[in-house]
């Protein structure tokens, strides 16, 4: 199974480029071949995110190239600027007086995913898989000589409210958002709710969690195909080396941020 992934955390906000060709049909092959050519430029340079050319179903002459940068500056004052430019530019000159459009875009509030696809909380079953999840991961971890003391003294309702960050985390009801809080209100409640922050998690504790997780998982009869495997460990490999980090004596609670949101597939964003 594939499916499309939300970016789970919020990022640095970027600029897409839409660029809009009236090609006439003869010269359409050429046209795909120049852009097959010139994405070279694109991949390599450090200021595009992605891109993507489309292609109109209802009128076979129109073509929508679609480009995300880190920021309008960096690709007028960047990647324009850069050695690459000139490489790029030479194949898409011969097509600059079929360009309709071309202009930069902000994204605004109004977006969500459909449902084609399922959250990866639907696909594991629901709030009562991540309740089977978490009861077996803390009956295993309280009894693990390694684990035991970073777990030790839990508030009885630790079990349910991290059952209700993994649902959110996994595109369930926005329930711990609405009841506890945000990715910092978590990270900030861990010493009152005995968990590890402020402990001091080392690497052989941390990979013995990630361990357990995944007893647990099986345990729990979470799916085992390796789509929601690899997605599902994805986080848990992610989130327990940010619990390290948030661990130690002299670190600082992330700014107010949401509660990340997980999809099929891919980590958080790379931010250098």
């Amino acid at each position: 199974m594939t499916a499309p992934q939300t970016d789970p955390t919020p990022t640095k906000p970027t600029t897409v480029e839409y660029i809009r060709y009236r090609i006439p049909e003869d010269r359409s092959a050429e046209f795909l071949a120049a852009y097959s050519r010139a994405a070279r430029e694109l991949a390599a340079s450090p200021h595009c995110v992605d891109y993507e050319l489309a292609r109109c179903e209802e009128d076979f002459a129109h073509f929508v190239l679609r480009i995300t940068w880190t920021s309008t500056e960096d690709h007028l004052q960047g990647f324009r600027t850069s050695d690459l430019f000139p490489a790029f530019l030479a194949e898409i000159r011969p097509y600059v007086a079929n360009i309709d459009e071309m202009r930069h875009y902000k994204a605004t509030s109004v977006r969500g995913a459909g449902s084609a696809v399922p959250t990866l909380y639907e696909w594991a079953g629901g709030a009562e898989a991540f309740a089977r999840l978490t009861e077996a991961f803390y009956a295993k971890v309280l009894q693990d000589d390694l684990l035991a003391p970073v777990f030790a003294g839990l508030a009885p309702e630790h079990a349910e409210h991290v059952a209700l960050w993994l649902a959110e985390v996994f595109g369930g009801p926005q329930t711990y958002s609405a009841t506890q809080g945000g990715h910092s209100h978590m990270v900030a409640e861990l010493p009152q709710r005995g968990c590890p922050h402020g402990r001091d998690i080392t690497e052989p504790q941390r990979r013995r969690w990630v361990n357990l997780v995944q007893d647990a998982a099986d345990e729990a009869e979470l799916p085992a195909d390796p789509e929601f495997r690899s997605a599902f460990l994805a986080y848990v490999e992610w989130g327990t080396r940010l619990a390290v980090h948030f661990s130690g004596p002299d670190a600082k609670p992330p700014a107010e941020q949401p509660v990340p949101r997980w999809g099929w597939g891919a980590a958080p964003p790379y931010r250098g």
